[in-house]
């Protein structure tokens, strides 16, 4: 080394010395700023007076304790302090915005930048840390965004529709083009007024006004769909958003108020509802109507076989009651199928069995059907129809029905001891048969309602005579589908009524009808013996059909479920078996794939259900049945297809 370099290295190291003493004065005397030293372990080595400002501790009062005293309690818990350090130390700085605290406890909102200090060989030495205050200009930016997002949400309020402002008090203080096109109102006519102008009575007087504006101003917002008032009186209904207004010192200065019409919507949605729930009430209508059906037939169908059994046994006597049970069973079987297809009796679409009838004879099986309640009430009954046949070409069953709801009718609304009277007559091409009463009468606003769907005359509380009013709308549906027509008149209440009804006339001497009731069974084709097997979950019904079966030189054996009819094959054998759909736990279909599954196919299956609706035959016949029966059974067909 020359002697020159010598004095250059201690200039240069006399001009560091003075750098670095510059250096520290001028971070010393920043006062926005606190910048200060931290040592490896996070100890303030350094102060300057900016920290002192900001923090408020006096250099002597700091150096040597842990910077996590500038920290929020929460935080210091969480480790937030040695996180920084750990990613300043790591990635050689960290910087991060959030609250800081004084010395006297207080908070402030302060940017912070945490440097890593390492000396030439690259060893951390400590930290350097710059603190700035920006508690004004967050709490600026606070009331900025809470403004914005005041507008903000006032803009996606709107919707084109009517924008104003109220007073605390709930009065209008401004108005748009919006506003008045909706509700009618120019500025000059509403500004000073309350807003419950807009709104019906009944609301005002319930309080509604006020409840909104409570809410808006607890919870910063209202909404609400409802009736509104334009100024010519004509509601319309609406979507309402009132929103609080506030000052920056959270005073509430009144409210806004957004509305938009949707009569339109309203009016769409409730039609497009009622849609619904009329497709609603419809198959939920077919479904009761099918159980319901099912229902009827359990019973109908052990009456029906025991009736059969009573004839194979029958030593005739007792032929006239047999023929009227008949008639009795085959008109409810009748009826019961009836209900099934509901939609086709509303919309007057019932397929009719035309045939040759002599109208006498139908109104002398309504009144079979009707006398039970003439007798109960003691009331004078009587039929005036001349000698001769009055022909007509309708189905029969239904006319029976006709004449015996009026008869049933005209019975209820009359007095024990009343008087009843059918008259019949011929008047050129119509039969005329007219059903009258001295019962309580019709008032006369009521003459024009008495067909209409479940419409009836006043009763008393107690309702006693019953009914969902039904009968008389399928009277004129089924006259209107004979091509006839029907009348009623009454000189009101007290004064007894009168329906009159007109078929077409047919010109025949004799009717000509197809036969009637149930089929006799003959007993002189029985088939060769097969050994059956019927299930059914109804004892009387399969009781009856197997005695039925028997009477006939069958081999036959019954159960009343799945596992009682698997215990019985082993011992029977069946080459047939009659199984009911409709069992408890293990059902028909069920039971049909165990039993051919056992017998190995070899055996013949009959499916025997409530339900007879083509998609039920249709599934009878996917799951491998031969037939399919519908209650209540006619024995002729079971030997149909047992031969």
């Amino acid at each position: 080394m020359s002697k020159h370099e010598v004095p250059q290295s201690a200039a240069e190291a006399g001009a560091d010395g003075r750098h670095d003493t510059k250096f520290r004065l001028l971070v010393e005397s920043v006062r926005d700023y606190a910048i200060f030293m931290l040592d490896t372990a996070g100890r303030v080595a350094t102060w300057n007076l900016g920290a002192e400002r900001i923090k408020g501790y006096r250099e002597s009062e700091i150096v040597g304790l842990h910077f996590s005293v500038f920290y929020p309690r929460e935080d210091v818990d969480a480790g937030k302090c040695e996180m920084e350090l750990e990613v300043a130390d790591r990635e050689g700085r960290f910087e991060d915005e959030g609250w800081r605290v004084r010395k006297d406890g207080s908070r402030f909102w302060a940017n912070v930048v945490i440097t890593a200090l390492r000396d030439p060989s690259g060893t951390l030495v400590g930290f350097g840390k710059v603190t700035r205050d920006l508690t004004e200009r967050r709490n600026a930016e606070l009331s900025r965004l809470a403004a914005e997002e005041r507008y903000r949400h006032l803009i996606e309020s709107v919707k084109d529709y009517a924008i104003f402002l109220l007073d605390p008090c709930g009065r209008v203080a401004t108005w748009n083009e919006g506003a008045q096109r909706i509700k009618g109102y120019r500025a000059s006519d509403i500004i000073g007024s309350h807003f419950s102008r807009f709104y019906p009575d009944r609301d005002v007087k319930s309080g509604k006004c006020e409840m909104e504006l409570d809410v808006a101003a607890r919870e910063g917002r209202f909404e609400d769909e409802g009736w509104r008032v334009r100024k010519d009186g004509s509601q319309f209904w609406a979507n309402v958003v009132i929103s609080a207004i506030r000052d920056e010192s959270g005073r509430l200065t009144g409210f806004s108020k957004v509305t938009r019409d949707l009569t339109d919507r309203k009016r769409a949605e409730e039609e497009s509802a009622a849609r619904l729930a009329a497709e609603e009430s419809n198959r939920t209508k077919d479904q009761f109507l099918a159980v319901l059906g099912h229902e009827l037939r359990n019973p109908l169908a052990p009456i029906v076989t025991a009736l059969q059994l009573i004839k194979l046994r029958s030593d005739g006597t007792h032929i006239r009651e047999h023929q009227i049970i008949e008639r009795q069973v085959a008109q409810m079987t009748r009826l019961v199928d009836d209900l099934l297809d509901v939609s086709r009796v509303a919309r007057g679409r019932i397929a009719l069995k035309r045939e040759l009838v002599d109208v006498r004879g139908a109104i002398a099986k309504a009144v079979e059907i009707a006398s039970p309640i003439f007798e109960r009430k003691a009331q004078h009954f009587e039929v005036k129809a001349p000698p001769k046949p009055l022909m007509v070409h309708a189905d029969e069953a239904r006319l029976v029905q006709v004449f015996a709801n009026l008869l049933n009718n005209a019975a209820k609304y009359t007095k024990d001891g009343g008087h009843i009277f059918v008259v019949v007559r011929h008047l050129k091409k119509e039969i005329v048969v007219e059903v009258r009463d001295d019962g309580v009468g019709i008032d006369p606003g009521m003459i024009g309602k008495v067909f209409d769907l479940f419409v009836q005359s006043p009763q008393d509380l107690d309702r006693a005579e019953g009914g969902l009013g039904l009968g008389l709308t399928l009277v004129r549906q089924i006259v209107e589908l004979h091509g006839g027509g029907i009348d009623v008149r009454s000189s009101g209440r007290g004064f007894g009524s009168s329906f009159t009804v007109r078929l077409p006339a047919v010109d025949e001497a004799k009717p000509v009808r197809a036969d009637e009731g149930i089929a006799d069974v003959d007993v002189a084709t029985k088939p060769g013996m097969h050994r059956i097997l019927v299930v059914d979950d109804n004892e009387d019904a399969r009781v009856l059909l197997a005695d039925i079966l028997t009477s006939l030189g069958h081999s036959v054996r019954t159960a009343g479920d799945g596992p009682e009819a698997l215990a019985v094959i082993d011992d029977l054998h069946p080459d047939i078996a009659i199984l009911d759909i409709g069992l408890p736990g293990m059902n028909g279909y069920e039971l049909a794939a165990r039993i051919r599954e056992i017998l190995d196919g070899r055996i013949k299956l009959v499916a025997l259900s409530g339900y007879g609706q083509p998609s039920d035959v249709s599934r009878s016949e996917r799951e491998g049945f031969d037939a399919h029966l519908v209650k209540p059974v006619d024995i002729n067909r079971v030997m149909e297809l047992i031969n």
